[in-house]
Order: structure tokens, then C-alpha cells, then sequence
């Protein structure tokens, strides 16, 4: 949930519920189909949109799609921007009303923590800690009480969480799947500027020299997706050249044919090695965030990780199978964060899976995002750190 360009509108083809209790949301009729959710913090922009636009497709016009606009204290660190966290309902229940929500269900502190901070809380456990989690403690924890309370509160039969937050969304489907939540949680993916920048409630805060800066951290998850096509293309033509490659390397540099004796080099190379294509990949995106390091202003990196989806551990180099790139760092005041989805095996070719709601994010030339524009709006509570 986060914004860099104010989204403008469509005029609203159908009413709107503002509501700001949990007993006004129960008394709303739900309707004959099923009940989605998505939730944000507000400032709500293109990726927002985009969700509500999913949440809306699932559930069909028998359905009713519940946005959530709550700004979580228990997410938010020491010294980080809960009070200037920007707070614009009016133009949330606008921009929801058009993407095709039927319910805003905007509760105050008080109503969703009636009692103070809750001494009881959601753990979020090993994955909790890493990451996001290593710089900023007790954040997960935080997230996963707020949608706990307020999967509780919507009692929704679907609720639609954006890629950009990979993290949050894997506790978040693993605390659903661990404490037996009757819901099924879908993500959907990241949306990015036409620059590639993923759309987030931050860029606002971003200054002109900033924002360019910021591209780095989307240039480099691109690099290391080129980067690593092109490695499996080179194993892919080792496969089935073989030992042959070297003879014609050689054979090739004695008649002086250099750029095609290095070809021919890279194939052997290929033929002979194991895989490596995480090591390539960080490489090639540590390569880009590197030389943002030298800007001005500077992008000061706070992680850059290639990780199993299933438990946000480092892949060794041997890995096969699906990981995620993520990358965080500060322009200037302002935290953002990224990620990109590859695959890795020899011979692995062709799109990436489908994602949960039908959408794919299929490579993108070099440079441009991996869909223009991507889909994944923030995170459950479209907070985007």
C-alpha cells in the first residue's frame, strides 16, 4: 500500500458503505456470493486499485468486496513514520468505490484495540525474524495480530494480499494455514511505474533526485532476471553442444576469431560446471545497487536476498526451483523495499507459473518491469516498508 502518483478515479459505478464499526459491518447484508477483502493503510493508489479490481473479479457481482482503511500502530518501530503516514479517506473511499468495492470499513484505534495494545499477540515466528523482521523487530508480529483482528472482524471468505510485500504475505498465508483460518488467501502481483519503480505510499516522499535514485533497486532485480536468462540459455545450447564446445574454443582462438572463441568459451564453461545461476543472479543485482551506492544522493542498502518462498532462507548456488529476489534500502529518510520471482534449473525455460489469481508475471525486456503495469498492490495493510 503505498503511492507514488496520485491515482485519479473513475466516477464510481456503484455506491459505496463507509463504515467505521465492527457492528455496522455486521449488520451489512453480505449479499448471495461470496465475501473478499483487501487491506490496506490507506493512500491507497494504482496498486490498491488493482487488488480491489481482483478481489472483485473473484467473488463476480453476487460478491462483496470489504476494503479495509486502518493504520496499524502495532506495525510501526521506534522512530518510524506512524504520525506522518499519510491519512486521505475521503479520496480512499472514492478510489475504492471506483475499482468496485461495495464496503470501507475504516475503524478507529479504539475500535480495533478497544482495550489499549493487546497483551495478547500473533507470533510470527522463524520467518518473522529474518529479513524484514531482523530490521524491524516485532513488525510481523505486529501485522499478523492487526489481520488476525481484522480477518475476524470482515469474517471474509478470500482475502487478496500484494506481492510487493513477499514476506508479509508468507506469514501471513502460513498463519492462516498454521491456526486453521477459514480463508483463502490470495497474491496477487506487484505494480510498478512505466520506470519500473513498484508503486508504494512512500514515493510520495521521495524528492525528484530521489525517485531516480530509487530505480535502483528495480534495475537491479531486473539485472539479475536478464542476467540469469542468459545463463540458462547458455546451458541450455551447453546441453547440446558438450564436450564439442571446448574443440571449437580452441580452434576458433587459433584462427583468431576472439569474440566467437569467447562464444564458444562460455558454452564449454556452461557444459562443464554446475549450475550457479544464484550466484549469477546476485551478482548482477549486487552490481547495480553497488553503483547507486556512489549517487547523489546514495542508496544505502539494507539487504539484498535471494530466498526459498517457503521459509525466507538463502538458496544455495545448487538450488533448483522457484526463489524470490528481495532488496530493501534508504533513499534519503524514505525505507522501500522490492522483489522479483525466479526460477532456477538447467533447461528451465518458458513463463513462470500462474499466479494464484490467474495473472502472470512473464520476463519483460531488459530494464522494463516484469508487467507493465505489474499487479500487486501492497501488503495486507498495504503497508509497503
Amino acid at each position: 500500500m503505498d503511492e507514488s502518483r496520485p491515482t485519479q478515479p473513475a466516477r464510481p459505478t456503484r455506491p459505496v458503505q463507509l463504515l467505521h464499526t465492527a457492528a455496522a459491518l455486521r449488520e451489512q447484508p453480505r449479499g448471495t456470493g461470496a465475501r473478499a477483502v483487501v487491506m490496506t493503510m490507506g493512500a491507497l493508489h494504482e496498486g490498491h486499485a488493482t487488488l480491489i479490481r481482483a478481489a472483485r473479479r473473484r467473488v463476480g457481482p453476487q460478491g462483496q468486496v470489504v476494503v479495509t482503511v486502518f493504520v496499524n500502530p502495532l506495525q510501526f518501530g521506534a522512530g518510524e513514520d506512524l504520525d506522518r503516514y499519510p491519512r486521505t479517506l475521503d479520496a480512499d473511499t472514492e478510489l475504492a468505490a471506483a475499482a468496485g468495492a461495495d464496503v470501507v470499513f475504516a475503524p478507529s484505534v479504539d475500535e480495533v484495540y478497544p482495550g489499549g495494545e493487546p497483551q495478547i499477540r500473533v507470533a510470527a515466528g522463524p520467518m518473522g525474524t529474518l529479513l524484514e523482521g531482523a530490521s524491524r523487530p516485532g513488525h510481523f508480529d505486529g501485522v499478523l495480530t492487526v489481520v488476525a483482528k481484522l480477518l475476524h472482524l470482515t469474517a471474509p471468505d478470500l482475502a487478496l494480499y500484494g506481492q510487493k510485500d513477499a514476506q508479509q504475505l508468507a506469514v501471513i498465508t502460513r498463519m492462516a494455514a498454521d491456526l486453521n483460518f477459514p480463508v483463502e488467501i490470495i497474491g496477487v502481483p506487484t505494480v510498478r511505474e512505466e520506470d519500473g519503480l513498484a508503486l508504494s505510499s512512500r514515493n510520495r516522499y521521495l524528492s525528484a533526485p530521489e525517485r531516480r535514485t530509487a530505480l535502483a533497486l528495480s534495475a537491479a532485480l531486473f539485472a539479475a532476471r536478464d542476467r540469469l536468462a542468459a545463463e540458462e540459455a547458455l546451458r541450455a545450447r551447453a546441453a547440446s553442444t558438450g564436450h564439442a564446445a571446448q574443440d571449437r574454443a580452441a580452434a576458433l582462438a587459433a584462427l583468431g576469431e576472439d569474440r566467437a572463441a569467447a562464444d564458444a568459451h562460455a558454452v564449454a564453461y556452461a557444459a562443464a560446471g554446475p549450475p550457479h545461476g544464484p550466484s549469477v543472479a546476485r551478482a548482477a543485482a549486487h552490481a547495480v545497487l553497488d553503483d547507486a551506492a556512489r549517487l547523489e544522493p546514495p542508496l544505502t542498502l539494507d539487504y539484498l536476498a535471494l530466498v526459498d518462498p517457503s521459509d525466507f532462507t538463502e538458496i544455495p548456488d545448487s538450488y533448483e526451483g522457484e526463489a524470490i529476489l528481495a532488496v530493501a534500502a534508504k533513499v534519503g529518510t524514505t525505507r522501500l523495499i522490492d522483489n522479483i520471482r525466479l526460477v532456477f534449473g538447467a533447461g528451465r525455460s518458458g513463463p513462470t507459473p500462474a499466479h494464484q489469481d490467474g495473472t502472470r508475471t512473464d520476463a519483460a525486456p531488459s530494464g522494463a518491469p516484469a508487467t507493465s503495469p505489474s499487479t500487486t498492490p501492497q501488503g495486507p495493510l498495504g503497508a509497503t516498508r
